[in-house]
């Protein structure tokens, strides 16, 4: 018997949403943030949900004007269709992923003693930071604000 033990595809998972903003395809989300099968689905789940509740939380006032035009769902709202699918979509799909992500690359920073190591570490760190751009750009992109804050100081 090989003492070798491989990590085995992770399982798909679906995470559903709350009816108006779109559910949450986990393998879509790994494939898309090259998130690997060394993040289980537990974790994967747990980064994701929490994105979920922050991005919703940022976006309420959003929804609510949006329901009250009439729109039921975020695909319902009148926008561009990119790939058969509204911009919206997209964009929301791409705050989501890239708070889960910014999370996860924080959880799953190697150390070691050796240089190489640390410059990992600080790789990763830098990568989590640009996953947090990336969901404020997408967030202020739905709510239709600039992405430069400029203050004078």
């Amino acid at each position: 018997m090989s003492g070798f033990v491989g990590n085995a595809p992770a399982q798909p998972f679906n995470l559903t949403n709350d009816g108006f903003w779109p559910d949450i395809d986990a393998d879509h989300l790994r494939e898309r943030q090259r998130i690997g099968s060394n993040v289980t689905n537990a974790r994967l789940e747990e980064a994701a949900v929490a994105a979920i509740i922050s991005v919703n939380r940022e976006l309420r006032t959003l929804k609510l004007r949006y329901m009250a035009q009439g729109a039921e769902t975020l695909a319902d709202v009148p926008a561009d269709q990119i790939q058969d699918e509204s911009e919206l979509v997209h964009i929301y799909r791409r705050a989501i992923y890239s708070t889960a992500s910014a999370e996860v690359a924080e959880r799953y920073r190697t150390y070691s003693a050796t240089n190489s190591g640390a410059a990992k570490g600080e790789e990763e760190e830098q990568s989590a930071d640009d996953y947090r751009r990336d969901a404020r750009f997408a967030i202020r992109d739905l709510l239709g604000i600039s992405r430069t804050t400029v203050e004078l100081l």
